[in-house]
């Protein structure tokens, strides 16, 4: 059998041209979707959304109480996604009349998480780089969204009241802070 490395060359154009349109339509396709993505009114900086046509009608003066679970801590020095999807749920429902009144929010925090939601000595001292959520979670409370830490995750991980970002409440416990949410009628969306 002989080799020709020109038929072998002309053989492998298809396939790189396959690759490459499919690359490109890939990278097409992310663009657009996120450019239908843009800034809400109530946290500009935050929580970017899309406008969605056709949609079921909101209950434009019911009350929205939700209570949030985060565990997963954000990458060393990002943004926590669970966080920014609080600033969305905020940004997305004013943009499509709800009165900011009627929208009550929580944030449970525990596990890992916890380190995300502490100030910047104490964050830094952990992870030599700054964090990305204190200005996300200044926001947040800015406009009403209850933080809790988990006491017991807290404890865990050496971390004090007075490590916490401000307006950041510590709680005995998630599954505490949970239950008197529940109780008070916020219902329960894990991420």
């Amino acid at each position: 059998m002989t080799f020709n490395s020109k038929n072998t060359v002309l053989a492998s154009v298809p396939k790189i041209l396959t690759f490459a349109f499919l690359a490109l339509s890939v990278q097409s396709l992310a663009q657009a979707q996120s450019g239908a993505f843009h800034a809400g009114t109530l946290i500009p900086e935050y929580g970017k959304i899309a406008d969605i046509a056709d949609m079921v009608p909101l209950a434009k003066d019911a009350n929205y109480n939700i209570s949030f679970d985060v565990s997963k801590q954000a990458e060393v020095g990002e943004l926590n996604r669970q966080f920014v999807s609080s600033a969305r749920f905020l940004n997305m429902h004013v943009a499509n009349g709800v009165d900011p009144e009627n929208i009550n929010l929580a944030i449970v925090i525990h596990g890992k998480a916890v380190l995300d939601v502490t100030k910047q000595e104490f964050y830094e001292d952990k992870t030599v780089a700054d964090n990305a959520n204190a200005g996300l979670i200044a926001k947040l409370v800015e406009n009403g969204v209850e933080v809790f830490v988990c006491g017991q995750s807290a404890a865990f991980q050496g971390v004090k009241t007075s490590d916490l970002l401000p307006g950041v409440k510590m709680s005995l416990s998630a599954m505490t802070a949970h239950a008197t949410l529940q109780q008070s009628g916020y219902t329960y969306n894990p991420f």
